[in-house]
């Protein structure tokens, strides 16, 4: 049956139908009632025949009549019922609400005719036209007090579980709020109905709303409350909102079941707080109760991401003791927990042996895998793995890719890493970042004519670069000095309507700095200010760096404390930039007087602090200081690191002490460090300057075995050396193995031989030399020349020398007090000692 009340289509106008519809007027009806009553459905006389009678022979069934006659009933539910629905199958009854209202009052009084109010209250609720939950409730509470009924409230809950049943949602809401209004507290086990169906729905904030309201009741609901509750909680991420409902409800004496605490965990897991998770998890088993093989996943997954794999691993075997068997999300969970851990191997043989287990790998189980072996070097086995997860169907996603060709980059070979940058972009998988990796490995290599190419390949690829695109190759240029081009760039980007931010400024700022030219530095400073992007801490450090660079670092210091005012917090690395820059000024009390000041601010100094320090007291040949700074990072516990040795080494070294040298190159080895190139040509300088050239030619033999390269300046001074011990063919034939290598001679490398060959007499390979300049463009100076002059003096060839001084004059080169010397005094002898002197030697130590 379907019901269709309209209120407004009775028969009897709304201002009469209160004082129509009372006992006393409904008694003054007797005569009406009575000789209908004899043909009603609902006596027991009544036979069913006298139903089917012609309805010109009915009374006129009026809203007052029906109910009357339902009133005279209502000690006999089923007679009512029949009735109503007797008279709900008659043409001519005006159907309304408050017949329908009193049959419910007069069934609900009744337990056996329970059911049947459910099942008129569903019908109602889901007819087209049944009225609002508002209108119907007040009519419900109306007709209950007009006709003495005692108001049950268990005819509301019925209706409001109607609703839910009919999937009217916002009419059980409103049906809900008037129950509250009318002081009808709603069944719990409903409530519960109602509040579940809004969370599945994520009307999240309706839920809480109808809870607080049953809360200010006083009702807090049950288990199953706090349930819907914490996953109403969980849903929003409202994690401390969650344990609240949890702690409250133990407070209040609820009894909380396995659920509460799983949800409870659940929440812990998300925040995570793994070790609160573990204590629940504890707590469940010893109440007896198995977690579910998701809260043994929750808890593992928290545990590793907390970096506890320890205690994961005991809960994944408490989980199989339990009967649970291991899945693929705890062993990927632990896989990764180990390799952030850097135990790739027994990640590795985890994952070796998921089949064990019944488990396959899927793509996250595969993408971390390839990611912490590209990241460990393990390249051969990233690749295996990457084969492995393409031959049984699972094609590698962008991450993989892009976690492959880091990898590959950084200890791989370019040309893999460029044959698989091909094939992800010829696969359509790769992405700007796939792109960006690319340029910003070739760019920090110095290898930036590669990236150009890359850069200008992408346009034909359908790929658009982004800022940080941009970025990359202005930071690329800017290194190599370009800064012509890395503006070009610049004025591309916003050419493009690409907002350059304030990398992009603060990249270009140190660019022009490194060039020495601080004015436009600080144009692009201003820039960046007029287009609202405000400067970073990174943007302050580059400009005091910058100053520092172009010899301004007192100024430096000025604008450390304009920037503080404005509420820059200077690192050690701002302090390190103004120490270090006075350092090389020469001015070591400045640069004490800045270290004091960063001791008092609170800032530490680090090892580069006192690395600068140790430079600098060597040059004002303070030593005592320079071990005073040494012995003070010691006790401070600050380890030194290379270029700290390396200072001290060379500082030592200048200084001609080659045993306290040696100690240190001793004491370095067996920190585990490693010497590179400047520590080595410390070294080597240092044995050269005291004429030990067999320890010189040892260390170079060093470097060779141990394959650091040997650079211009090693060659230098062993060439340099070798050639004042007058092994003039060993010279050379060192000269020849830094040819073979590639490495340029430059104005040094050329005076030293000039310098040794004249010595020796070979004054035709020593012009040989000369030419060679010329042919390489490389203008000799005043010191090569005078080297040559006093050499052809030597022999006697005046006429040459007075030609090689007219050539000086030809080239623009002054001559010096030395040249004159030579040629109007003729001391050749004394100047011999000069030139030794003036030799590249002091250059080189």
């Amino acid at each position: 049956m379907r019901f269709g009340f309209a209120i407004s289509h009775c028969p009897i106008p709304p201002s009469f139908r209160r004082s129509f519809l009372t006992h006393r007027y409904l008694s003054s009806q007797s005569q009406i009632t009575s000789s209908f009553d004899l043909q009603d459905p609902s006596s027991p006389e009544t036979k069913v025949e006298n139903f089917t009678q012609p309805t010109s022979q009915l009374p006129d069934l009026t809203q007052p009549h029906v109910i009357n006659n339902l009133l005279n009933h209502r000690k006999d539910p089923y007679s009512a019922l029949r009735y109503f629905k007797w008279v709900e199958g008659m043409r001519g009854f005006a159907k309304g609400i408050d017949s329908f209202c009193v049959l419910l009052h007069i069934l609900t009084g009744f337990s056996e005719t329970h059911g049947q109010v459910r099942s008129l209250l569903n019908q109602f609720v889901s007819g087209d036209s049944s009225p609002s939950p508002s209108v119907f409730v007040d009519h419900l509470v109306e007709c209950g007090s007009r006709f003495d009924f005692e108001l049950d409230s268990r005819v509301f809950n019925y209706l409001l579980n109607s609703y839910v049943r009919a999937n009217r949602i916002r009419d059980a809401i409103i049906c809900f709020d008037k129950m509250l209004e009318h002081e009808i507290v709603p069944w719990i086990p409903f409530m519960n109905i109602l509040l579940t169906v809004l969370v599945r729905r994520n009307m999240l904030i309706e839920a809480r709303e109808l809870h607080n309201k049953m809360v200010l009741k006083g009702v807090y609901g049950d288990c199953v409350t706090v349930h819907v509750m914490m996953r109403s909680c969980l849903k929003e991420e409202r994690l401390e909102e969650a344990e609240n409902y949890f702690s409250e409800a133990n407070d209040r004496g609820i009894e909380l079941d396995a659920a509460a605490y799983s949800i409870l965990i659940q929440a812990l897991c998300k925040k995570p707080d793994s070790r609160m998770a573990c204590e629940l998890l504890k707590k469940m088993r010893e109440l007896g109760w198995i977690p579910s093989e998701g809260i043994f996943t929750c808890v593992i997954g928290a545990c590793v991401k907390q970096g506890n794999v320890v205690e994961a691993l005991k809960i994944k075997d408490e989980m199989i003791s339990c009967g649970k068997p291991l899945n693929l999300v705890v062993a990927t969970s632990l896989i990764k927990g180990y390799c952030v851990q850097g135990n790739l191997d027994s990640a590795l043989d985890l994952f070796d042996n998921l089949n064990e287990h019944g488990l396959s790998p899927n793509k996250v189980t595969y993408a971390i895998m390839i990611e912490w072996c590209s990241k460990s070097g393990k390249i051969e086995k990233a690749y295996e793995l990457y084969n492995q997860m393409k031959r049984i169907g699972i094609e590698p996603n962008v991450y993989v890719v892009n976690s492959l060709l880091r990898g590959v980059l950084e200890f791989g070979s370019y040309e893999d890493a460029l044959k698989l940058f091909d094939e992800a972009v010829e696969c359509g998988v790769a992405n700007m970042f796939t792109w960006n990796n690319l340029l910003c490995w070739l760019c920090n290599k110095g290898k930036v004519n590669e990236a150009c190419g890359i850069w200008d390949s992408m346009s034909s690829k359908g790929m658009v670069p982004n800022v940080v695109s941009y970025n990359i190759m202005i930071l690329g240029h800017c290194r190599r000095g370009a800064m012509d081009v890395a503006h070009n760039l610049f004025k591309e980007m916003l050419e493009k309507n690409l907002k350059p931010n304030v990398i992009t400024y603060s990249v270009l700022i140190d660019g022009y700095f490194n060039k020495g030219e601080a004015e436009r530095a600080f144009d692009l400073f201003d820039q960046m200010k007029a287009s609202n992007i405000a400067p970073t801490d990174f943007t302050y450090n580059t400009i005091i760096n910058g100053l520092c660079k172009v010899g301004k670092t007192s100024e430096a210091k000025d604008m450390l404390r304009k920037y503080i005012e404005m509420g820059f917090v200077p690192i050690s690395m701002t302090y390190n930039s103004i120490i270090d820059g006075f350092i090389k000024e020469g001015d070591a009390n400045s640069a004490i007087a800045v270290y004091e000041e960063m001791s008092e601010n609170g800032v530490s100094p680090n090892v580069v602090t006192y690395t600068s320090l140790m430079n600098g007291y060597f040059k004002s040949n303070n030593i005592d200081l320079a071990l005073k700074s040494r012995n003070e990072m010691i006790s401070k516990g600050i380890e030194l690191d290379i270029a700290a040795y390396g200072a001290l080494i060379d500082g030592f070294s200048k200084g001609q002490d080659m045993v306290t040298a040696s100690e240190l190159f001793s004491e370095l080895l067996e920190t585990g460090l490693s010497p590179n190139a400047a520590v080595y040509n410390s070294m080597i300088c240092g044995f050269r300057n005291i004429g030990n050239m067999e320890q010189a030619i040892g260390l170079h033999k060093r470097m060779v075995k141990e394959g650091i390269p040997c650079d211009l300046l090693t060659y230098t001074t062993l060439i340099d050396g070798m050639l004042k011990e007058g092994e003039l063919n060993n010279a050379l034939d060192l000269y020849s193995e830094m040819l073979s290598k590639g490495i340029v001679p430059d104005i040094i490398m050329y005076t030293v031989l000039i310098n040794g060959l004249c010595n020796k007499g070979q004054l035709v390979n020593a012009r040989k030399v000369l030419d060679e300049m010329d042919q390489k463009n490389l203008a000799p100076n005043v010191l090569i020349y005078n080297c040559l002059i006093a050499g052809h003096f030597k022999e006697g060839n005046l006429q040459e020398a007075f030609r090689l001084h007219d050539e000086m004059l030809d080239r623009g080169l002054k001559p010096d007090n030395n040249t004159y010397d030579i040629l109007v005094n003729g001391n050749v002898k004394r100047m011999s000692s000069k030139l030794a002197g003036a030799s590249p030697a002091h250059v080189l130590s």
